[in-house]
């Protein structure tokens, strides 16, 4: 990734309990259309959002997600990252927390989900090689 994306904001996605509903709602206030994959581990597909050729969010069905189950239905963001091992270690040291330590994820990047100290929650990914400027958030809107 190129030193020039550290810090954007790389990629969105919707977690909510009615994706029907969500995907009709942004298809009518913000155009996108979907397209739609099977995530590993879910029964729900996941939803990438587009805006013409270009992926813009993601929506993915929460109520499989136990530890959500409190949770209301919420946009999470990714901030990308030179380097993510790097960005928890600082998150330690900057009084954060690790939620979920470093993982990778085929083709898109190696991710954490971290909290920052006042407790707000965060991805943080080190997009995947050859991600360049045609990947979401690349420009900086995810």
């Amino acid at each position: 990734m190129a030193d020039d994306f550290h810090g954007a904001v790389w990629w969105s996605e919707l977690m909510t309990r009615d994706p029907d509903a969500a995907l009709a709602y942004y298809a009518e206030v913000c155009g996108w259309r979907f397209d739609s994959m099977e995530m590993e581990g879910s029964d729900s597909p996941y939803h990438v959002a587009m805006r013409g050729d270009r992926p813009v969010a993601g929506i993915m069905d929460m109520t499989a997600m136990p530890e959500l189950d409190e949770a209301p239905a919420h946009w999470f963001t990714y901030v990308a990252v030179a380097d993510v091992d790097a960005a928890v270690a600082a998150t330690r040291a900057a009084g954060g927390e690790v939620m979920r330590p470093p993982f990778e994820v085929a083709g898109v990047g190696r991710i954490a989900i971290v909290a920052d100290p006042t407790g707000a929650a965060l991805g943080l990914m080190t997009p995947a090689q050859g991600e360049g400027c045609d990947a979401p958030g690349a420009d900086g809107a995810a």
